[in-house]
């Protein structure tokens, strides 16, 4: 049976991908967090056991098994089997896998930044597959939104970068606003956007 791998992140965002078969799906018994880790300059999005959490996402199908492709654009995570944490509408249910960051690679030192372009990426992958409701859900189920976020719109660092409209630019910023996220506007030329 194809395998089907569960995302919580950009891979929400099904503009960013072509893999078949996408369909919300949800994830019990973890939460997402920023986190900071040596494989990256920015600090980007992973999920940690919460037995009392539960996750939007989608799954899509890995057709033939073929994880390379996936794996490379996940690199520095580690693909963990869901074990049945993923609910959905597929019968028979396939098996799933989702992404994390090693814990034993948590916690590097710097001043890492989250991108704005990613995220934008990622809230305009829940506002069409979950509407606001879905975008408040991801922006309350996520830590470390303490990290800075550097505002890049006008040249986006973030390889998968997409164009968003003023509503959709604007309900990231309201939910920033409302977690008292600090954006910053300085210029970082030593990120690298295929590095990302």
């Amino acid at each position: 049976m194809t395998p089907y791998f569960f995302g919580y992140g950009s891979l929400v965002n099904i503009q960013t991908h072509d893999y078949p078969d996408a369909q919300p799906a949800t994830l019990g018994g973890w939460r997402r967090a920023w986190v900071r880790t040596a494989a990256r300059d920015v600090v980007f999005l992973t999920v940690v056991p919460d037995p009392s959490s539960t996750i939007d996402g989608v799954i899509a199908a890995v057709p033939d098994g073929d994880w390379v492709a996936l794996d490379a654009r996940e690199y520095g995570y580690a693909r963990h089997s869901s074990s049945g944490a993923v609910a959905h509408d597929l019968n028979p249910a396939p098996d799933i896998a989702h992404y994390v960051i090693p814990p034993s690679a948590m916690g590097a030192v710097g001043n890492h930044i989250i991108l704005l372009s990613y995220l934008d990426v990622v809230v305009q992958g829940f506002l069409h597959l979950y509407g606001t409701p879905g975008v408040e859900r991801f922006f309350d189920t996520t830590d470390g939104w303490n990290t800075p976020v550097l505002d890049d719109r006008a040249a986006p660092v973030y390889s998968r970068h997409r164009s968003l409209s003023k509503g959709e630019t604007d309900l990231v910023d309201h939910h920033l606003n409302r977690l008292s996220a600090r954006v910053e506007q300085r210029h970082q030329t030593t990120l690298a956007a295929k590095n990302i």
